[in-house]
């Protein structure tokens, strides 16, 4: 054999080892997982087919190199089986053509190449083994080590159960399937009066209370039966001397391996002390302190209740009750003996009517609610009513004090599927009301129509201002005729409403609401300033005429200290002369001014205004009261006129009526007052009067009111003159 080629540095750096190494690590990547970049497993390649061919030519041949490639190989977990089968077939002529490109010389080196191989699957076999060993040893010592620190886990689990299980505070048990107890710690057993021993030998079912025990035995059942694996409930435990402990218990199911149930633990917290407090507590919430009787919360939880569960036939009814004049009580002989009051009534309320299935509550202050609890329709309501006022009407000894106390109900009763809580309350708040305003010691029963005036009447009250603000209200006037010649001498300003919903409103349905609200000097001021500027339009187009334009003040406007003010700011802004202004007061309010209003009224004299009293007859009818007054003119209250008929109804009535209007002429005209009869409606009734000698006469026979428009083209036609 030839000597060997010289394995000079030279040789292995050229091209053929370098793209050796590439196709074999081409060959080790596409065979299977390899944990190095391409780029990595290149030069990790590229040393070992280096190695490779240097102890291929190597003078001294060795393959020892070879057995180290192949530990290497596995060192760096290329070790897919087909790697190997690959690596060593490669190692044949494939590594010669790169390694000796001239193929003279593989003949004297195929030995050597065949070295190398059994070499290289050795050092590899020899890794691998040796690796495996060393993983299965490390996996032996894992598992040993796992067992005993499973072992040891299992140990302090059950250390700390025990410990756990013997020193808590709360009771725990634990129990079969059939509901026998098994373990029970020393808690439990305090808890219940018994021994350890005791509740071992017993089944926890005898422990229910017996008002609770169907529903904790379905709970117990439901838990074997999987259909829940765990449970919380407030339930009653009897003790062993008979008594009962409130508990909090929180119990679940344990199962075997394959899904059965196994046993049942359950831990259970006295909560007897805690429930008591609660109980209390909710005790004060629901009842009044004072009385003791219900209060509003749980009257309407359970007037909810009712509404909840009511049939569509039930029916129910409500007596909202108010003691009669009981702030004077209190302000006169003081709240201690007024609390006394509502103590001694409260109880007369529950004597009566608790008996019966009613519910009696306090609502608060001196009013009283009882939720009838009958079928019997509104008769059964107001048999309750009536025992209620008898109750509270019996004379009441407080301290020295000898009291008679009387009460106010409103009754209400219908089917529950027409109402709700919300609109029966209201109705029974309504219906009180109007027990209060028919008197003392009375009942009233609800009536859906008058409360549909109401609220229509509430209604209008509440827009009252804002129509005022948008200019809804407009005057119409109606003339004021001379008896002796027909002539309009003047026109009374009359207030309507022109309401966007309910169209054209007459006085009589608001004019009391603006009085009551206040809002009727407003309104009145608004009533005066247009009534001037309409009267100042007609005189300026027909100054001949001298139309007077009379307007009604209200007693509060009357009243008003700035009264003199807005009348003449109102003449100074329209120039309208003052004469042609007449103001009407009602009687009442004229006869009973004193003080400002009086000088009020004298001070608008001055002014020049003329003042009238309207309804003249229906008051105090003092004449003589008159003549401290500045008043031009007496207006004849309808019903004097009415009476006076042609059409001999009653003879012996019109025949006084007139003999009335007779007298009132003739006194008005001895005060040098000028007198106008109202409500003229028919000829007949215009032709008596003129006889009477009086003097101007304003109804529909002479016009109805009508606006400002139509007075104008009446003056046009040269009625006024």
């Amino acid at each position: 054999m030839r000597a060997a080629p010289d394995p000079g540095g030279e040789d292995f750096s050229r091209p053929g080892a370098q793209a050796y190494a590439v196709q074999w690590g081409r060959a080790v990547r596409r065979l299977g997982f390899v944990p190095l970049s391409a780029a990595e497993t290149e030069r990790l390649l590229h040393v070992h087919t280096v190695r490779l061919a240097q102890a291929l030519l190597a003078p001294a041949f060795s393959a020892d190199a070879a057995e180290d490639v192949g530990r290497a190989l596995v060192d760096a977990h290329l070790t897919e089986p087909g790697v190997l089968d690959w690596s060593v077939r490669a190692l044949g002529d494939r590594f010669l053509a790169r390694v000796l490109p001239s193929r003279a010389e593989w003949t004297e080196t195929r030995e050597r190449v065949a070295a190398l191989q059994g070499a290289f699957s050795a050092g590899f076999a020899r890794a691998l083994r040796d690796r495996t060993f060393s993983q299965q040893e490390r996996i032996a010592r894992s598992a040993w080590q796992a067992r005993d620190a499973v072992e040891q886990a299992l140990r302090d689990s059950e250390a700390r159960f025990r410990a756990v299980f013997t020193g808590a505070a709360i009771g725990i048990g634990i129990a079969g399937t059939d509901g026998r107890v098994i373990e029970v710690n020393q808690s439990f057993a305090d808890m219940l009066g018994y021994t350890v021993d005791e509740l071992r030998a017993i089944n926890v079912a005898s422990l229910f209370y017996a008002d609770d025990a169907a529903g904790m035995w379905e709970l117990y059942q439901e838990l074997i039966e999987g259909k829940h694996d765990s449970a919380r409930v407030e339930k009653r435990y009897l003790r062993k001397d008979g008594t009962i402990v409130w508990t909090d218990l929180a119990v679940s199911l344990i199962r075997y391996d394959d899904g059965r149930p196994r046993f049942t633990v359950a831990m259970i917290e006295d909560i007897t002390e805690r429930y008591e407090l609660q109980q209390r507590l909710r005790f004060q919430a629901l009842h009044d302190p004072l009385t003791g009787l219900p209060n509003r919360t749980l009257f309407f939880e359970t007037l909810g209740r009712v509404f909840d569960t009511a049939g569509e036939e039930q029916r129910v009814g409500v007596c909202f009750l108010d003691l009669d004049g009981f702030k004077a009580i209190n302000d006169s002989l003081g709240h201690d003996l007024g609390d006394q009051l509502l103590v001694v009534i409260s109880r007369r309320l529950a004597d009566c009517v608790s008996g019966r299935g009613h519910l009696v509550a306090r609502m608060g202050g001196d009013e009283f609610v009882i939720l009838v609890d009958s079928g019997g329709g509104i008769d059964d309501a107001v048999e309750v009513a009536e025992l209620a006022l008898a109750a509270v009407s019996a004379p009441v000894k407080v301290g020295d004090q000898q009291l008679a106390v009387s009460a106010s109900i409103g009754i209400v009763e219908c089917p529950a599927a027409e109402t709700s809580v919300s609109e029966l309350m209201k109705a029974a708040d309504t219906t009180l009301y109007w027990a209060k305003a028919e008197g003392r010691g009375r009942w009233a029963v609800y009536d859906p129509e008058r409360s549909a005036a109401d609220i229509a009447r509430s209604a209008l009250a509440a827009g009252l201002p804002a129509a005022l603000d948008r200019g809804e209200f407009v005057l119409h006037y109606q003339p004021i005729v001379s008896l002796l010649d027909g002539t309009m001498l003047a026109v009374e300003a009359l207030v309507r409403w022109q309401h966007p919903e309910l169209g054209l409103i007459g006085p009589d349905r608001f004019i009391g609401l603006a009085e009551e609200t206040g809002l009727i000097v407003q309104l009145g001021a608004w009533v005066l300033r247009q009534a001037c500027r309409d009267a100042e339009g007609w005189r300026r187009a027909y100054p001949d005429a001298r139309l007077v334009v009379s307007v009604n003040l209200a007693a509060r406007q009357a009243d008003d200290p700035a009264i003199v003010e807005t009348v003449a700011e109102a003449l100074t802004r329209t120039g309208l002369p003052a004469e042609l202004l007449q103001l009407e007061l009602t009687e009442s309010a004229v006869m009973g001014t004193a003080g400002e209003p009086l000088r009020s009224l004298h001070q608008l004299a001055e002014l020049g205004v003329r003042l009238a009293i309207d309804d003249f007859g229906t008051g105090y009818s003092n004449l003589a009261y008159l003549r401290r007054l500045p008043i031009h003119c007496l207006k004849l209250a309808g019903p004097f006129v009415e009476g006076i008929r042609a059409d001999g109804a009653d003879a012996a009535a019109d025949h006084r009526d007139e003999r009335i209007v007779d007298a009132l002429v003739r006194l008005a005209h001895a005060l040098e007052l000028w007198v106008t009869a109202e409500a003229v409606e028919t000829e007949e009734q215009a032709e008596r009067l003129r006889a009477l000698r009086c003097d101007t006469g304003q109804g529909r026979w002479f016009g109805a009111p009508t606006p400002a428009a139509q007075i104008r083209a009446r003056l046009a036609g040269g009625e006024a003159a």
